[in-house]
């Protein structure tokens, strides 16, 4: 045990030590992912061929999950890139469920939507996809609007965007939209999405048709041109897909809640599970990575200080039981922390049902068996087998009837007693026998006999009875 607590600052320090080299891995990350050149500083030049081809291309862009700075920058640098280019239009495809820009960023990507010199569409789709809370409100902005049938659009809440600026983005039915959601039929109607005049198409079974079919929708951009409308392949317009790359696909997964909560716990938890091993670091290397991620996440999100650190007081507080390998108040202590800390860990965002239980179930699987097995099995266990334990004396550390812990050679473990002999914290133990991972101990004096060792014992005696023998 003294051996274990001299360890213990080493493999801090270890584990400090990455990660802060993990952290300067991630801000190069960042920098890589985020930046490239804008393509208005490009200084490239075109020929007229190419000034033609990008004159007939229609960027469609990707986007899905929470609005957030890895997005905002995505679509700026894209809309940077289109202008340059000269492209005919970019075109936003959208399944995003709310935004965590801060209000600066939030109107500067407004701003360049409205303001941009190429036409902008936004297309909430395919079904079953949203643009909700503050993602919906960019639809306000953009040139084309189609929504999909299956899909929903609103619950703005309060506008960010001033008013004096950009003006009501629903027109009447900003209020409606404010506090609920509707369908494509219902944008339809409330002229949320954006229709053409078209007199081959005025039910509204055909027009949901055309703008539910992404490249139906795509026809709305000015100076498209279908193979209906032109038979020279190199006057067709041409659709590309434009997403983020891998290390920006990295970091936005990492944004998300329920993502961002689980590095973070599990972050923690390796961390301290590193403490008891007796590896080369891997758990450590491995967690170190987890909690810097998890943090990358947290500080993207609207994560509350508080709930931070009762999630890591939760793993505090475990650490102090997994010391004295016996779960005790501590243990229910970090339970309660951890579940408060999951429960309100975001302000104005909730983490799927789903992932809180794998969380708590699986905190509390940690907490009251996975570790106090492990640090048995590490510290406890000097030789292989555990036989030679049995006549071993030891001290009793909590109150054995029939169940607690007791001390052997300076290692805890579990233990039990007969219930006739109930042991008091302190007395004087000897190991009878052992089952599995638990220690059968009795009180040196005293201890009374099981009536399965008075039969076991009788059946000997008969055995070398004398008597018996001659008979």
């Amino acid at each position: 045990m003294q051996r274990r607590t001299k360890s213990l600052p080493r493999r801090l320090a270890r584990l400090v030590g990455a990660a802060f080299a993990l952290a300067g891995l991630l801000g190069l990350l960042v920098s890589f992912g985020s930046g490239g050149t804008p393509a208005s500083a490009q200084t490239e030049t075109r020929t007229d061929q190419e000034a033609a081809e990008n004159s007939n291309q229609v960027r469609i862009i990707e986007v899905s999950g929470l609005l957030d700075a890895v997005l905002h920058d995505f679509l700026l640098r894209e809309l940077d890139r289109a202008e340059a280019d000269g492209v005919m239009g970019v075109l936003v495809q959208y399944d995003s469920r709310g935004s965590v820009l801060s209000q600066e960023d939030f109107v500067e990507l407004a701003t360049r939507i409205r303001d941009s010199s190429v036409q902008v569409g936004i297309w909430v789709g395919p079904s079953g996809s949203a643009a909700l809370g503050g993602s919906a409100e960019l639809l306000g902005v953009a040139d084309l609007v189609g929504v999909s049938v299956g899909s929903r659009v609103g619950e703005t809440g309060p506008l960010r965007l001033p008013t004096s600026t950009f003006g009501q983005p629903f027109g009447d039915a900003t209020e409606r939209l404010e506090t609920a959601s509707v369908s494509a039929p219902d944008a339809l109607d409330l002229g949320v999405t954006t229709v053409l005049p078209d007199p081959e198409c005025d039910t509204m079974e055909c027009k949901l048709t055309d703008i539910s079919v992404l490249r139906e929708f795509l026809t709305y951009f000015d100076g498209y041109r279908s193979p209906a409308d032109t038979d020279v392949a190199s006057e067709l317009t041409e659709p590309r897909f434009v997403q983020l790359p891998l290390s920006g696909q990295l970091f936005h997964s990492v944004a998300s809640p329920e993502v961002a909560y689980l590095l973070f716990v599990g972050g923690l938890a390796l961390l301290v599970f590193e403490l008891y091993t007796a590896g080369v670091g891997i758990a450590g290397v491995i967690g170190a990575f987890c909690l810097v991620m998890g943090c990358y996440g947290l500080s993207a999100l609207p994560a509350r200080n508080v709930a931070i650190a009762l999630l890591i007081g939760s793993m505090l507080a475990f650490a102090v039981d997994i010391q004295t390998n016996m779960p005790r108040l501590y243990s229910a202590i970090g339970m309660l922390s951890f579940v408060g800390g999951s429960w309100f860990l975001y302000d104005g965002l909730r983490v799927s049902w789903v992932t809180l239980l794998v969380g708590v179930v699986g905190a509390a699987l940690y907490a009251y068996t996975g570790m106090p097995s492990m640090v048995r099995t590490r510290f406890s266990s000097p030789t292989i087998g555990r036989s030679w334990m049995i006549g071993e004396l030891g001290l009793a550390t909590t109150d054995l009837a029939p169940e607690g812990s007791v001390t052997v050679r300076d290692a805890p473990w579990r233990a039990f007693t007969n219930r006739a002999t109930p042991l008091k914290a302190g007395d004087q133990v000897k190991v009878v026998g052992i089952h599995r991972m638990l220690l059968e101990v009795a009180p040196l004096e005293g201890a009374a006999r099981d009536y399965r060792e008075r039969a076991r014992s009788g059946d000997e005696q008969k055995v070398s009875d004398p008597e018996t023998d001659r008979v």
